[in-house]
């Protein structure tokens, strides 16, 4: 009787199925409790950081007298400043080149302002537009009789030609200067895909043998078109900035360019033994000699003096509209950079109809993108210039796309270095069936309803008759994208034509031709459009739209859009929005692998009809 209740009180092994039923349940019990750990985790870090925002922005700076602002561009500067949730939840730090141009302006009229310290250290990301756009402010600060130091233990070439606005450039004892000249590189990617038994189709329109991007993918080496459109621009380029330093007085022109070739101001001591920089030293031993030498008794952070000094409200309002990163389809995600249709189509119209707005600035900076989406930007403009003037500010790029969104304004206004042209527009189609089949031994068959049903199939090589279906819709575009610039610009088709084909042209050059109106910033930009709008005695500029505060952009983004709701995430979505806001800030590509990875994913990724650059001028 013993040995029978011992039995029954052992327990059956449970059978394969109930073992992964209770492992199931299991893992999801614990995913729960993992999910709900992770959203209370997100819940605290985001009370903390919108309680962390606030008390900084309740907090009261005051400028002491004999303060210098320090200006910090040791990290990577872009066009505007970001949002409160990109500044929340981002890991990489960041400053615009819109908050820097405020301070420096406040700061020249700011009695108790004596200087700007400037600090680099080679990693800032400076482009020759907006370097230009920030010495030129540096100039005008310095003829108020004020000082400006510079200082880094290492210089990009930008961050020199910056510094060189400055009466006084120290560098690190062991620091260097890099200055060697211009280049610009293009990765081709054929030889790789003739390994890997990739075919790329490239459309382009037949005269546009300068639209060069999609010969990255069909191509080991520059175009004769390509090569001589990339000398034409860096040689502009280095043209003036060479002209520049040299009017600096620390070198003369003659100098300048057998420094470079020569690589004989690369290491700090021959840096100053030629004359590039005015003292080897330390940032201590700086500031002890800003203390004694130039009155320095306080130094006060950029960041912080940014909040002293609230906006202008007088006058007239000229709308600032930032149009920043490739043109694509669709709505703003809520970080990083990028010109998205549905807000930047909805801010121009909203700044066209507020009576308060009398003119508009779009301030461009693109190197193109979506070549059917850049349409309805430009419609937008068209119908905004019905109702009162706009504006275009030119940054680095303004190019491709990126110039159809800027032909129709009133005044364009580029810098001297700014890219801009690149009036083409090309298609690109990857074939991969036969890596499929002789890498992992996939095939594809196929039956279709039509001749053409799968004509445009990633799998199988392009149809006659699809083929012939791009090149008409190339062609058709290219015609139409000329069109449109020769109505803006009150210019002959056949003109534009010459000028167009896809090449690229600096600022200079595109003013000559007649792309462009003048030179000069943001700023000149903002005084042209009081002008136009008749205002020019009493105006501010506004950001347009302003900018959300923290609270406002978590609503968005955690709560439902009655008026969109194709674009309601889940709250998993939601969470990983916020943790990939670091790397959509991430400045651009530098290293190779951020590069071919940029370039793979605009052949598999954007849409088939592209108005870009194929290239980025680095300095490596």
């Amino acid at each position: 009787m013993e040995n029978n209740n011992t039995a029954a009180t052992q327990r059956k092994p449970l059978s394969f199925g109930q073992t992964m039923l209770a492992s199931s349940i299991g893992v999801l019990i614990a995913g729960a409790i993992l999910s709900l750990l992770s959203f209370l985790l997100t819940v605290v870090m985001i009370a903390s950081m919108i309680g962390g925002l606030s008390a900084e922005s309740s907090s009261t700076t005051k400028v002491k007298d004999c303060t210098f602002v320090h200006i910090d561009l040791r990290q990577p500067v872009q066009e505007a400043a970001s949002s409160a949730l990109e500044m929340a939840f981002a890991q990489e730090k960041m400053t615009s080149a819109e908050t820097i141009l405020k301070c420096i302006d406040d700061a020249k009229n700011d009695s108790k302002v004596n200087g700007l310290y400037v600090t680099v250290g080679g990693i800032s990301g400076l482009t020759w537009g907006l370097t230009e756009e920030l010495r030129n402010a540096l100039i005008d600060f310095r003829e108020t009789g004020k000082s400006i130091v510079f200082y880094g233990e290492h210089y990009s070439q930008a961050e020199y030609y910056l510094a060189t606005a400055a009466p006084f450039i120290s560098l690190h004892p062991d620091g260097s200067v890099d200055f060697r000249g211009i280049g610009s590189q293009v990765m081709y990617y054929k030889d790789l895909f003739d390994k890997l038994g990739v075919k790329v189709d490239l459309i382009r329109p037949t005269s546009c043998a300068y639209k060069s991007a999609g010969e990255t993918y069909t191509m080991n080496h520059m175009s004769d078109a390509n090569r001589e459109q990339i000398h034409a621009y860096i040689n502009s380029i280095w043209d003036y900035v060479s002209f520049n330093i040299a009017g600096s007085n620390r070198l003369d022109l003659e100098h300048v360019n057998e420094v470079a070739d020569n690589l004989t101001g690369y290491l700090g001591k021959e840096a100053f033994a030629v004359g590039m920089v005015d003292t080897l030293c330390f940032a201590d031993d700086l500031k002890a000699y800003m203390k004694s030498a130039l009155g320095c008794k306080h130094l006060l952070s950029m960041n912080k003096y940014a909040k002293v000094h609230p906006a202008s409200t007088n006058g007239a309002e000229i709308a600032v509209i930032y149009a920043e990163g490739n043109v694509q389809a669709g709505a703003y995600p809520g970080y990083g950079s990028g010109i998205y249709t549905d807000p930047m189509v909805k801010a121009i119209n909203k700044a066209a109809d507020d009576k308060d707005v009398k003119a508009i600035v779009l301030r461009v900076n693109s190197r193109g993108g979506a070549a059917t989406t850049s349409q309805s930007i430009t419609n937008a403009v068209r119908k905004a210039k019905e109702k009162k003037p706009v504006v275009v500010s030119m940054s680095d790029y303004a190019a491709s796309a990126g110039y159809e969104i800027s032909c129709l304004a009133n005044c364009i206004v580029a810098q001297p270095t700014t890219i801009t042209g690149s009036i083409g527009v090309f298609g690109t189609l990857p074939e991969i069936g036969t890596m499929l089949k002789k890498k992992i031994g996939i095939t594809f068959d196929t039956a279709q309803t039509n001749a053409n049903a799968a004509g445009l199939s990633l799998v199988a090589p392009l149809s006659p008759t699809a083929r012939a279906m791009m090149q008409r819709n190339v062609e058709d575009f290219y015609v139409t994208f000329v069109s449109t610039v020769a109505a803006g610009r009150g210019l002959e088709y056949d003109y534009v034509h010459s000028i167009a084909r896809g090449r690229v042209w600096t600022g200079i050059d595109a003013c000559k031709l007649g792309l462009v109106d003048t030179l000069g910033g943001l700023k000149d930009a903002i005084a042209i459009a009081a002008d136009l709008a008749g205002v020019a005695n009493s105006y501010h500029a506004v950001r347009y739209p302003a900018q959300e505060e923290l609270m406002v952009q978590l609503q968005h983004l955690f709560g439902n859009n009655d008026e969109d709701e194709d674009n309601i995430l889940s709250f998993r979505q939601k969470l990983q929005a916020l943790f990939t806001i670091k790397q959509a800030r991430k400045s651009p590509a530098a290293t190779y692998e951020q590069r071919i990875k940029q370039d793979l994913l605009s052949l598999t990724d954007e849409p088939t009809l592209q108005a870009r650059l194929p290239f980025l001028i680095v300095e490596e």
